[in-house]
């Protein structure tokens, strides 16, 4: 989903006045300390913290009881507008909301190009403004690297001698790895090499030459007529957070489902992980967590209104489930009217996905719709993932939890719980 800002302008920060390209965010990264990543704190107190609890212009990580990046892949995030219409504002309370999140920004006027002798003594008419002003390819080298998780040194653009103080003093700005990688400038969208690698996009436009089209690639235009526009913000946030609590396999496969990650889920997976676990409190957590999959599954599927009479004599209007909805997969016993149902294939385990795509055959066979198969998993490995979504688009699959790999060697899903059919039945 990309997200677009219009007519953000002068209300976020009450300037009215142009911005030289000395000022704004040039000027601020020029001065400031080296960007680091915020300290990360619960993801469900986030939005209740205080903002006097946050440091929106980074400085050293916080220490003491504070997380690391957590995710394999950034998170990239361009603002692009005018200028003086209030980016860095922008990026600033963005940062601010998600002061949970491991989140840098990189600003597009530190890639201002170095002005050769001849464009030095005539700029005044220099335009600043242009795409061919910046260094577009040293740029998408430092993105690709940020999104890849590897820190880079951000060059230091003098905007007085319209230099570069790298090339001259060897200075730098080190921005470390992050979550969140939000990359600020004038022609962040016009670029279209950059343009691929932004996860979301939103634009603050001021002048039609090269902002105003980059307005095409957004899904959504936020109106900024009032001054703060929290709404905006939260939409932004909100939407930010919801991306990065997806794995990157969901962003790939839209028919895959992650359940939310909370304590209780994890603490039933620490407890099937663990090797010491007894048979008895393996299987308790075992269908403790199928459950919550199950229920997770059977909310995909049809349901009809229904009208009940409650013991105090008033209507309620529910639902129930269409007829015809689940047929048990046992072995190869399948009801007669299998085509007609919708149903729920359940692999506690996801490997390599063979198995798997062996029994959605079968189905298929039987006349079942692909988009009335339902794959249920506890763990899953990308392998499997990947050849089960590849080769079912439409089926839907949904796990708790998606491991690491599978082990080359035993087929064994890393870290797993071991052979979850022995401890289960067996031990």
């Amino acid at each position: 989903m990309s997200l677009s800002m219009r007519d953000l302008g002068d209300a976020l920060d009450g300037s009215g006045s142009p911005r030289t390209p000395g000022g704004g965010s040039g000027a601020a990264l020029g001065s400031s300390p080296p960007l680091r990543p915020l300290g990360l704190g619960a993801l469900e107190a986030a939005l209740a913290r205080t903002d006097s609890e946050v440091s929106a212009s980074g400085g050293s990580p916080l220490s003491g009881g504070t997380r690391t990046r957590r995710r394999e892949q950034a998170f990239i995030i361009g603002v692009s507008g005018g200028t003086a219409s209030g980016k860095t504002t922008v990026c600033s309370r963005i940062m601010h909301r998600l002061h949970d999140s491991c989140a840098v920004i990189v600003h597009q006027d530190s890639f201002y190009r170095p002005l050769t002798p001849q464009e030095r003594a005539d700029v005044s008419n220099y335009n600043f403004d242009h795409p061919d002003a910046f260094d577009r390819d040293a740029l998408l080298r430092c993105i690709l690297d940020l999104r890849a998780g590897r820190s880079v040194e951000v060059p230091v653009y003098d905007f007085v001698t319209h230099s570069r103080k790298t090339d001259e003093t060897g200075e730098v700005r080190k921005v470390e790895a992050a979550d969140v990688v939000i990359v600020e400038g004038i022609l962040v969208l016009h670029d279209e090499r950059l343009r691929e690698h932004l996860n979301m996009k939103f634009v603050k436009p001021a002048f039609d030459q090269f902002v105003a089209p980059s307005r095409r690639y957004a899904d959504v235009i936020i109106p900024w007529q009032r001054g703060d526009n929290l709404v905006a913000i939260d939409l932004i946030t909100e939407h930010i957070r919801a991306k990065m609590t997806q794995h990157h396999l969901r962003r790939r496969f839209p028919n895959l489902e992650v359940l939310p990650s909370n304590y209780q889920i994890r603490g039933m997976h620490t407890i099937l992980r663990d090797r010491t676990t007894n048979k008895n409190d393996f299987v308790f957590y075992a269908d403790r967590l199928n459950r919550l999959i199950v229920e997770a599954g059977l909310g995909h599927l049809p349901f009809i209104e229904k009208q009940v009479t409650t013991p105090t004599g008033a209507q309620y209007v529910g639902v129930e489930f269409a007829r015809r909805l689940c047929g048990d997969v046992i072995y190869e016993k399948l009801p007669a009217d299998i085509a007609q149902r919708h149903v729920l294939l359940m692999d506690p385990i996801l490997s390599t996905g063979n198995s798997a795509a062996t029994a959605v055959e079968v189905l298929l066979s039987k006349g079942v719709a692909e988009d009335k198969i339902f794959l249920l998993c506890i763990i899953a490995a990308p392998e499997g993932i990947v050849k089960i979504c590849s080769r079912f688009p439409t089926m839907k699959v949904i796990t708790s939890e998606v491991d690491k790999c599978v082990d080359e060697n035993t087929f064994a899903v890393i870290p797993g719980c071991g052979d979850f059919g022995n401890r289960y039945f067996c031990e």
